[in-house]
This record gives structure tokens, sequence and C-alpha cells, in this order.
């Protein structure tokens, strides 16, 4: 079968549907799912493209709703032709554009559609949108949800580039008033400067505890207590991005308790690294808020069994290697930002597996939930009838190796180079067409922009 071809069946030993998984083979037309058929049931009609995957397994696509592409403007860093075919190559058939590092940020309806005809022709996979919350950009905000933006993202400290700056309490309250009854979301970098000596430790800049020690829990803690109260207040959705530090995971159960539509995401390198293991002048494990310990990391791990945590992804937010400091390994002064988007579900999957998480797990939390928090619910994130055919076909079992030739991103830096992860994504199947198989991609992008129409009330999880 052809890459770039329509395929008509998908016919596997292991299809993933609800809690169970069986042999089946699933009918697509035009770009859906049509039925899902037991092996016996099925007959092959003349002309029928069935792709049959034998042992490996069927799940819906990898839907990640947190990738900062940054383009137009910062495309030495990565860019919409880049990211999504590592996107496609790592089993990822959505993804949701962060409003920053791109130049300009989605922060006004004309930077929208700016955006928009950048990723034009450019897209190996579906690609939706997030808007931005900065001073003064209230009344842009029904106008960009009107045309279609997922939600929006704000930043309680500073965003790291100038021409997205954080807001301040009375920014929240103006952008609040205007997002009441639209049904959209807000989303928070939830880290704020509580303490005059935050980033002046005077430590080692090259040892990541002096970069840890600077951004430590009580900033994340004390930004959750202020979406918390802003949730509950104005019962608009909101929802953290990142989760790093386990503390402040009773705050956010309490809210949810008192009745706040309020979601939040934890990423794969949180789930992955700990700050024990990262060693003098590696940067390229420097993000914010940071890797913490490995005891707060099994925290992360069983909220998320109980379901505290609803999803996890990648925040893939790569640069060019200058921007990462090797040279002189200084952590304070590095971007602060992991690549990652190839490797999602790999990377989940080895330590998930060991941790008693079940096939069902990786689908809620890396593609039903992401999907429904972009209010893309509908259409992606599930094996049903009238569903997208977004498909990743893999084997869970074998092994493989990241090595610098195999990564699609850009710019190849990672902290996961020479890692060995288990999971093998061997095809993705995008709306019906095989986009991507053993190392190879169709010739031509065949993904399309995800506008979402408004919604109305409260889509829960």
């Amino acid at each position: 079968m052809e890459l770039g071809s329509p395929v008509s069946a998908v016919r596997s030993n292991r299809v993933l549907m609800g809690n169970e998984v069986s042999p089946a083979v699933l009918i697509i037309k035009d770009g859906k799912i049509q039925q899902i058929l037991s092996n016996s049931n099925f007959t092959q009609d003349a002309g029928c493209e069935v792709l049959d995957v034998g042992d490996s397994v069927v799940m819906p696509g990898i839907v990640d709703c947190h990738v900062h592409v940054n383009e137009p403007g910062r495309t030495s860093w990565e860019g919409f032709w880049t990211a999504t075919r590592a996107a496609a190559a790592g089993g990822v058939t959505t993804i949701v554009d962060m409003p920053l590092n791109s130049i300009p940020p989605t922060t006004t309806l004309r930077n929208l559609h700016q955006k928009l005809q950048e990723a034009t022709g450019r897209c190996f996979v579906d690609v939706a949108f997030w808007g931005g919350v900065v001073p003064g950009n209230q009344l842009e905000l029904q106008p960009m949800i009107q045309a279609g933006v997922a939600g929006f993202k704000c930043f309680l400290i500073h965003s790291g580039v100038e021409e997205f700056p954080h807001v301040a309490e009375f920014d929240l309250h103006t952008a609040m008033k205007q997002l009441q009854g639209t049904g959209s979301v807000l989303l928070f970098h939830a880290e704020m400067d509580v303490q005059p000596t935050a980033g002046k430790t005077g430590g080692d800049p090259s040892q990541y505890s002096t970069f840890l020690q600077s951004r430590p829990d009580v900033m994340e803690v004390e930004a959750i207590r202020t979406v918390a109260e802003l949730c509950l207040q104005y019962r608009v959705r909101c929802h953290i991005v990142h989760l790093s530090s386990a503390k402040a995971l009773k705050l956010i159960q309490k809210a949810r308790q008192a009745g706040a539509p309020l979601t939040v995401e934890t990423t794969h390198h949180y789930l992955s690294l700990c700050a024990e293991n990262i060693p003098v002048g590696a940067t390229q494990f420097k993000c914010c808020p940071p890797i913490r310990g490995s005891a707060n990391q099994e925290q992360l791990w069983s909220a998320l069994k109980t379901g505290q945590i609803d999803m996890v992804v990648s925040d893939h937010s790569p640069c060019t290697p200058d921007l990462k400091k090797l040279e002189s390994g200084d952590f304070t002064q590095a971007w602060g930002g992991i690549s990652s988007l190839q490797f999602g579900l790999p990377l989940f999957w080895s330590s998930a597996s060991r941790r008693d998480f079940q096939l069902a797990d990786v689908v809620r939390l890396l593609s039903r939930n992401t999907a429904h928090l972009s209010g893309l619910g509908s259409l992606k994130g599930s094996l049903a009838p009238g569903f997208d055919a977004d498909l990743v076909i893999w084997d869970p079992e074998t092994s493989f190796q990241i090595e610098e030739a195999t990564i699609h991103h850009r710019n190849k830096l990672t902290p996961y180079l020479g890692f060995t992860l288990q999971g093998l994504v061997r095809a993705t199947v995008l709306r019906g067409k095989l986009v991507y198989r053993d190392g190879s991609f169709c010739s031509e992008p065949l993904g399309k922009h995800l506008l979402v129409p408004q919604r109305t009330g409260q889509a829960q999880l």
C-alpha cells in the first residue's frame, strides 16, 4: 500500500476498543471510521484496500495539545513542516499549536490569520491553534473564539519572550469576563514570583540544583491557588499546563470538589526524568517549571493513576542549539524547553507499563482527554463510528534507541538522545490515509487546520 493512499480497512489481531484489546477490522469511509467488525464478519470487497498489520496494536492517534511550532518568526527553532513530520513519526495525528514562541504571537485575530496562512500546505498531521491572553488584548478574545481557536493560554510569570508578556491580576479578571458563557478554556502557565530571592541563589550555574532552587515548588503552588480562586469565582473552564510540583495536587482536588471546572496536565519529561540524574552542564534538560526529584515524580504517577491529573502532553519547546548554552553549561542562561514531540508515546509507555498502566490508560491520557480539552472530542481520540480515522499502529513490546539520524524535529538536541524506549510506532493513518510507515512519509502534507466550533456550557472530561 502506497503512502498517502486511502485505506478502506485496517485489520489487526490487537485493536483497542474501550478497555478491551481484540482482533477486529476497522472499516473506513470518507476519512471516518464507518464500523468496527470482528474478523469473522468481515468480507473483503473487490478493490477494497485492506491494511493488515498482524499483531501490531491499533489505537486512536495521539492528540498532543501542547506543542510550540514557532512559525512564523522563529522557524530556525521549528516549523509546521518539521514539527508535523515528527508528530506523524510518533503516531501523533493532531497537535494543538501554542500561541508563542511565534512572531507574531497568536494574540489577535490578524495574527491568527497570519499563522493559518503560514501553516497552509505544510502540515503532515492535523493542527488546531490556541490563542493567547496578554495585557490589553481582551477585545480580541471573542473574535478569535469565533474564528476557531481551541482556547487561550496565559503566563503568570515572564514567558521567556518579550512579545508575549505575562498577565497581572487585573488582566485575568478582564479576560475571565470576556470568556464567561463562551464555553472556551483558559490555560495557565502556573508559576508566580513569590520570593524576592527567586532566581538569585548564587550557586554554581552549571549545577542543575542551582537552577532547581531558583524555581521552588511554592511558585507553582501559589500560582495554582490564584487559578483555583479565579476558576471558582467566574466558573470559566481553566486548565493548568505542565504541572511539575505534586505539592499543588491537594489544592487542585479541593477546587474541583468545590465545583471548579479545572483540569490539569503533566508532561513526559516530568514523568521520565528526575533531578538527581541530570549531569553537570546538561542544559538540554532545562525547562520551566523544572524537572524535580524522584519522590515528586512518583507522586505525579500516582495522581495519573487516580485521575487527579487528566492528561499527558509533550510541551515540545525546541530552540536552536546555541540558545541551550551547552559550551558554558550555564543553566541560568540557557533556553528552557525540551524537544520530545516524536517520542511521547514510547516515553510514556516505557515508564507506564512498569507501573501497571494499561493500553486503555494510554488512550485516555494521551488521546481522548487531550482531544476533549481542545474542543475536538467529537472528532478525535476514540475508535468509534463517526470519528476521524486517525490511527497509530505500534508494537508496545518492541524496543528501540533514539538516534540523531531518526529524529525528525528541526533541531535534534533532546535530553532523550541515546535512550532506549519501549514501543515502536510502525505506521500512522490520518483521516483514512497512510501518512507514515517504517521511517517513510507520504510525499505531500495531508494535514488540515482544525477550527473549533464555539462551545457552550462546561464540557467535562
